[in-house]
């Protein structure tokens, strides 16, 4: 067993964002084709405790003859404790275990919240691509100045460097400014702007991400510039009018019509899935089109698949082994049959 903690993970992703972004969105495209295998999250609640959850995702992703990838299958365990923040600790933590596909045995677990981090980030980054088509961005809005927009600033800062607006929102306005102290580097051409409200962030710019730990929808999309692309990665912010009144763009329309997200609800108002217009991995092979009306803003909800998760763990796990990097526990497992 080849175990692989966080600053070793660190150390293997560090400016590789292209790379990641290209992983990510490879993984869309299998899963698109049918190279996947993805049931449904499991997510472990408590009595009392609405906001903390734990949720595993296993999930199989096929490799290809074109890009050298094996075939690779295990699950990410991730927990979400939101009030870790006030003391300090970050919200969420988790763990990867790869399994061989060859005889089944667990071969590698992997500090997973930087690489559930960075997938996230990354499928946004891959979103906007899509959706704005081509479009240079006006600015980027940040609603949520937690770890997950970080890292979205990270990477959309990599597709769009020579951006030179930047505008951030949170609900703590003191948690606002440590994050552009920490972060503005990353966009280090752009002017920083704090917002006093939600809409005046949502008016600023045609790029926004929303990244919270909102449990039920809170905001219209009425302030968005017309044909915003918003990045909707927290999932349950979005009203449903809101949700209805737009393009919509998933990830993968039976995992994210669960849990009571935006997109969730928007399908018990409306009867069924129709609203949704397309999934990302469609769209990135063609075998889907998306031909906005003009002005109307355009959303991009995704789930966040557990394929993402298995793309960015082989990757680090190849690195691993090549460098002689983490701990290889020899006894981890029970010795052969005699």
């Amino acid at each position: 067993m080849l175990i692989i903690g966080h600053q070793t993970v660190a150390g293997l992703l560090e400016g590789r964002e292209k790379e990641v972004v290209d992983l990510v969105a490879e993984a869309y495209r299998r899963h698109d084709e049918g190279r996947t295998s993805l049931p449904h999250s499991v997510f472990l609640r408590f009595p009392d405790r609405p906001r903390d959850r734990i949720i595993g995702l296993p999930a199989y992703l096929g490799g290809g003859t074109e890009t050298g990838d094996e075939d690779i299958a295990g699950m990410k365990w991730i927990a979400s404790f939101p009030g870790n923040i006030a003391s300090g600790m970050q919200r969420a933590s988790a763990a990867i275990l790869l399994n061989s596909l060859r005889n089944g045995q667990p071969e590698a677990l992997i500090e997973g919240s930087l690489i559930s981090a960075r997938r996230t980030a990354a499928s946004a980054a891959v979103g906007a691509r899509v959706l704005l088509a081509g479009r240079r961005p006006s600015g980027i809005t940040l609603i949520g100045c937690g770890v997950i927009n970080r890292e979205v600033l990270r990477f959309l800062a990599a597709e769009h460097p020579g951006l030179d607006r930047l505008t951030v929102y949170d609900t703590d306005p003191e948690r606002a400014r440590r994050f552009t102290l920490d972060n503005a580097r990353l966009l280090p051409s752009a002017a920083v702007r704090h917002c006093d409200t939600l809409d005046e962030a949502l008016a600023a710019h045609d790029l926004v991400s929303v990244a919270t730990t909102a449990a039920t929808p809170h905001t219209s999309l009425d302030a968005c510039p017309p044909g915003t692309v918003v990045l909707h990665l927290s999932l349950r912010d979005i009203t449903v009018p809101a949700v209805l009144d737009s393009h919509n763009v998933v990830d993968d329309p039976d995992h994210v019509c669960r849990e009571n997200t935006s997109v969730h609800l928007a399908e018990i108002t409306s009867g069924g899935k129709d609203f949704i217009d397309a999934s990302i991995g469609a769209l990135l092979r063609g075998t889907a089109t998306l031909d906005p009306r003009p002005g109307r803003r355009l959303v991009y909800s995704p789930f966040g698949l557990g394929v993402l998760d298995l793309a960015l763990a082989r990757f680090v796990r190849d690195r691993a082994r090549a460098g002689g990097l983490g701990t290889d526990v020899t006894d981890f497992l029970p010795p052969p049959a005699a």
